[in-house]
């Protein structure tokens, strides 16, 4: 048999971060819902193996591709992944098993505070500012002696 994509250690601990279910209705109730454990292990599946979502195996109980995803989406507006990862960081730190030298702040993932001069002027987001500013901008080609499409097409 298969080594299951979830083992249940790890069940236990994101199982608490997931938000509840909404109640069924009385009058038309629906189809019943696929549970969380199998809808993580769809959401699992299909990123591990980069397959598309609509492509996800039926056979293989995790309900459709449209349900993982949707319920990804739902987990994530919720901010479950969020509190996910702050849950395995404090449990790895408190551990010991993280080495925080070789951690780097990169600047595409922290924002630049004050951002400098700006060397352009500012739109107000008018169409006639927009509207003067690409057709000074075709004049400035032109007067190049260069059309103004030729910069942007082969």
């Amino acid at each position: 048999m298969a080594k299951p994509l979830l083992d249940e250690t790890l069940w236990e601990q994101i199982a608490p971060l997931l938000p509840a279910p909404k109640p069924r209705r009385f009058r038309y109730p629906g189809r019943n819902r696929i549970g969380d454990r199998e809808a993580l292990s769809g959401i699992i599946f299909v990123l591990r193996s980069g397959i598309p979502w609509e492509m996800l195996p039926r056979e293989m109980g995790f309900g459709s591709g449209m349900t993982c995803w949707r319920r990804l989406r739902d987990w994530q507006q919720a901010g479950v992944w969020l509190k996910l990862q702050h849950l395995f960081l404090e449990r790895l730190h408190k551990a010991n098993e993280i080495d925080w030298s070789r951690a780097l702040v990169d600047s595409g993932s922290i924002r630049a505070v004050g951002a400098g001069e700006k060397n352009r002027p500012q739109s107000n987001g008018s169409k006639q500012t927009r509207h003067k500013t690409s057709y000074y901008n075709r004049r400035r080609w032109n007067s190049l002696g260069r059309s103004y499409l030729r910069c942007f097409m082969p």
